[in-house]
């Protein structure tokens, strides 16, 4: 026979407002064998900026400028890029001797996992907001990031 478990609605909203507050995306309290889990979907918004003619694709699928200036600068500012939604450690792959989620190169699909973010000892898997063509990855594995850090541009 199964054993019943309550509900305690006040733990749940409790973790559902810490979760606002931090900008998680997936928080889990785990008291003996009672476990709460409290997730939510990530949106991600990207917004163009004027700086696409600045860009050029090369037939090598990477990104040169045709102006003078920084190139960083200039990449940090393409409409294609994806930042940190949050505070953590960012991870390209799903694990230490594994393969990364994506390279510079590859054809993403939207919903496709692109890296993780780690913050708070919660993994929270980045998905691509649309298709596309990985053009550059700004970070190392394992590199720590700010919220709005540049992470990785689709095109």
């Amino acid at each position: 026979m199964a054993q019943q478990v309550k509900i305690h609605s006040d733990a749940v909203r409790s973790l559902a407002e810490l979760l606002k507050e931090t900008n998680l995306t997936e928080i889990e309290y785990k008291v003996d064998s009672l476990s709460i889990k409290v997730s939510q979907a990530v949106q991600q918004i990207v917004v163009p900026v004027a700086a696409q003619n600045q860009l050029q694709t090369t037939d090598q699928n990477q990104i040169t400028e045709t102006t003078t200036g920084n190139i960083q600068s200039s990449l940090e500012s393409h409409p294609g890029v994806i930042e940190a939604q949050m505070v953590g450690t960012v991870y390209l792959s799903p694990g230490r001797e594994a393969s990364p989620f994506v390279s510079v190169g590859d054809a993403v699909s939207q919903g496709q996992t692109l890296f993780i973010i780690e913050a708070m000892k919660v993994m929270n898997m980045i998905k691509a907001p649309r298709s596309g063509i990985v053009k550059h990855i700004f970070v190392k594995d394992s590199q720590p990031v700010e919220y709005g850090d540049p992470i990785i541009i689709i095109d």
